[in-house]
């Protein structure tokens, strides 16, 4: 009779084992999958393969940078079981604060004082947007806790909010950003008419005649710091643990309200590098760019493995997600695809990854 049990558990126990075989590389599998695709439908004039040409393949980088830091921002969030809908918004807000302190100079009255603010250096306009936005997820995540309210409201309403700020500071206009050559006078930078720090160029450039996109650097090197964090750091493992059972973590004396306010915190320092990222390679600061990226990244993180319960995904898996999700457009771009119709197909994608959840045994592991 025992002979008999264990003959009839071995094949549930061989499934079990499969479907955490394919759930823990789901992303992987989705990636070469894409890529296949991608490949055999390619268009091919003249027998060259449009898709795997260099120009193309460093554009899929280039492009899947932004979304890819917004992803691993969204990770951290999702992880921990809440949403962060106003990082597009940050990205527009943080855009036009930099493109206007790199370009133009303000005379502020401070205590009787006037205080000259604008015509900064790269850095200076680096550590200053990456602190303010900090600062707006230090919002989100404290009003979420403060008030007891899902994240959802409170980075809905932060999403509304930045973008009003966007606009107002901007008036509306994209303010252009004219960058001068390394030989520019330092004093010509920031004036009106002059010319901004060099140096923020190089946020949206390449290396040199390589082609190779620098935000694509960046977004690699983001991914490998937190990587690391949520594999090998108590960090890591306390916000898989808040994630997957927060009632538990607090009785472990965990401070989970505080976890969840410097996870906000980082992702909206992430979105805000993004809005560089994307400032400096359209040489402008528009309020009313990246609308549709929090969907965006939410979507990557998603199709990368993430469950939106909690407590499950990895940022190799929001990674591969954001390529997924930029390939998709790609090869649909090359093809001539309406642009409506891959919006359609990118809303199945992620229907389809959530739908995969629901085959995840409870038992696996994040």
């Amino acid at each position: 009779m025992a002979t008999d049990l264990i003959r009839s558990s071995a094949p549930n126990f061989n499934r079990k084992r499969w479907l955490n075989f394919l759930f823990r590389f789901q992303s992987l599998f989705g990636l070469v999958i894409i890529l296949i695709l991608a490949v055999l439908f390619s268009p091919k004039p003249n027998g060259v393969n449009l898709f795997l040409s260099q120009r193309n393949l460093l554009n899929i980088l280039m492009f899947a940078s932004e979304v890819g830091i917004l992803a691993v921002g969204m990770t951290l969030v999702i992880l921990i079981g809440g949403i962060d809908l106003s990082v597009g918004s940050v990205m527009a807000f943080i855009g036009v604060i930099a493109a206007d302190l790199l370009m133009n100079r303000h005379d502020v009255p401070v205590l009787g004082t006037i205080i000259t603010v604008g015509g900064w250096s790269a850095l200076a306009i680096l550590v200053v947007c990456t602190l303010v936005g900090a600062l707006i997820g230090f919002v989100n995540g404290w009003s979420a806790e403060r008030f007891k309210v899902p994240s959802f409201v409170t980075t809905l309403a932060m999403m509304s909010i930045a973008r009003g700020l966007a606009r107002a500071w901007s008036n509306n206009n994209s303010i252009p950003i004219a960058l001068g050559s390394s030989g520019e006078q330092l004093s010509q930078y920031g004036s009106s008419g002059g010319f901004g720090d060099p140096v923020f160029g190089l946020l949206g450039g390449t290396i040199g005649n390589t082609g190779l996109p620098i935000p694509g650097l960046i977004m690699i090197v983001i991914a490998l710091i937190f990587g690391f964090i949520l594999t090998y750091t108590a960090f890591g493992r306390r916000l898989y643990a808040a994630g997957g059972n927060p009632v538990a973590t607090r009785l472990s004396g965990i401070a989970v309200g505080r976890l969840r306010i410097y996870t906000f915190m980082i992702c909206g320092a992430l979105a805000a590098i993004a809005g560089l990222i994307h400032a400096s390679r359209l040489n402008q600061g528009s309020p009313n760019e990246s609308i549709g990226y929090e969907l965006n990244a939410i979507a990557a993180v998603v199709i990368g493995g993430a469950s939106l319960n909690g407590g499950k995904g990895t940022i190799a898996g929001c990674i591969a997600g954001a390529f997924i999700l930029q390939i998709l457009d790609n090869i649909l771009g090359l093809n001539s695809v309406s642009a409506n119709v891959q919006l359609v197909v990118k809303g199945l994608l992620v229907i389809l990854a959530v739908a995969l959840q629901q085959l995840r045994p409870s038992t696996e592991s994040a």
